[in-house]
């Protein structure tokens, strides 16, 4: 029998994958390694409740994996299956057991994960898609008991998936779950409300304590922001003032600004040399700046610990 007469059997049956008639079949997970060799994308598989224990949805020595697109894998057991590589996207894999799967590389864009079952699974390098299934459909969600309930289930996914990948010591992938956890949780909050706008600050910062990055960007606009502000009011070098002069040339005022923006360093940073001392205004601005910048270093420290002790 050639390939193509494999292929042309392989569809005509896709009727019987996609109805649910092949879910009973004895040699199901034979089948379905052998529908799955055929090398044609495997669309709308009504798979619900099936046994496929140990399966094999390997695409051997090939770039691309095999195609199991849009699948009903609900309550189905794929207890110690081998899919690498294999494209699940658009698939419901809500409350399957993929206890001690080889997922490596797969692709879960859009699947359904509510209740999917992680354990011990091997997790590297799984296309996850910027954000769950429920956390999508929240956004355009035509009532607020709808998106309430869909971003309570995302919520529960991230979590679920945060204490995976803890537990297999990823704990890279683990933070930025955490990170779409408390982002998900914050939208469950009533809008404009106190605790909505602070977790926002907090995700502004630092991401939840997942991206120390923003905490150095965060600071860094501080700095320059009051250097302007410095340079704007003034401030005294050994009895002259420093700041913007309209008569001035370039070069002056450019040396007038590196040495705002030398203050605002060791304001930010609560050194204090003593070298230049605010004028008017700028005494406000310094206050406001140190204490800004008491905050800003201990935050660093925290998420830069948090990140590190991991």
């Amino acid at each position: 029998m050639t390939v193509s007469t494999v292929v042309e059997k392989s569809l005509e049956t896709d009727d019987s994958w996609m109805n649910g008639q092949n879910r009973d079949r004895e040699d199901l997970v034979a089948s379905l390694e052998h529908r799955a060799r055929s090398g044609q994308p495997m669309r709308g598989f009504k798979l619900n409740g099936c046994d496929l224990t140990n399966i094999s949805l390997v695409n051997h020595h090939a770039k691309e994996g095999y195609q199991l697109h849009n699948a009903d894998l609900y309550r189905a057991t794929l207890r110690g299956a081998h899919c690498f590589m294999l494209d699940l996207s658009g698939s419901s894999l809500m409350k399957a057991d993929l206890t001690g799967a080889n997922l490596h590389c797969a692709n879960l864009k859009g699947c359904n994960l509510l209740g999917t079952r992680f354990n011990h699974a091997k997790l590297e390098h799984v296309v996850w898609g910027d954000r769950v299934l429920q956390e999508q459909q929240a956004e355009v969600a035509p009532t607020d008991e709808e998106r309430m309930d869909l971003y309570q289930q995302a919520e529960e996914i991230y979590r679920h998936l945060r204490k995976v990948f803890e537990t297999e010591g990823l704990f890279e992938k683990a933070g930025y779950f955490f990170e779409r956890e408390m982002v998900v949780r914050r939208k469950q909050m009533p809008k404009w409300s106190m605790p909505r706008l602070f977790s926002k600050l907090v995700d502004l910062f630092c991401g939840y304590g997942e991206q120390p990055l923003r905490v150095i960007i965060f600071s860094n606009i501080i700095i320059l922001l009051f250097a302007m502000l410095y340079f704007i009011s003034g401030v005294s070098f050994a009895g002259e003032q420093l700041s913007y002069q309209s008569g001035s040339g370039i070069s002056q005022n450019t040396m007038a600004f590196l040495d705002s923006l030398y203050f605002s360093v060791v304001t930010f940073t609560t050194l204090g040399y003593g070298d230049i001392t605010p004028l008017g205004l700028s005494r406000l601005f310094a206050a406001c700046e140190a204490l800004m910048g008491s905050f800003t270093l201990a935050l660093f420290v925290v998420v830069f610990v948090k990140k590190m002790t991991r």
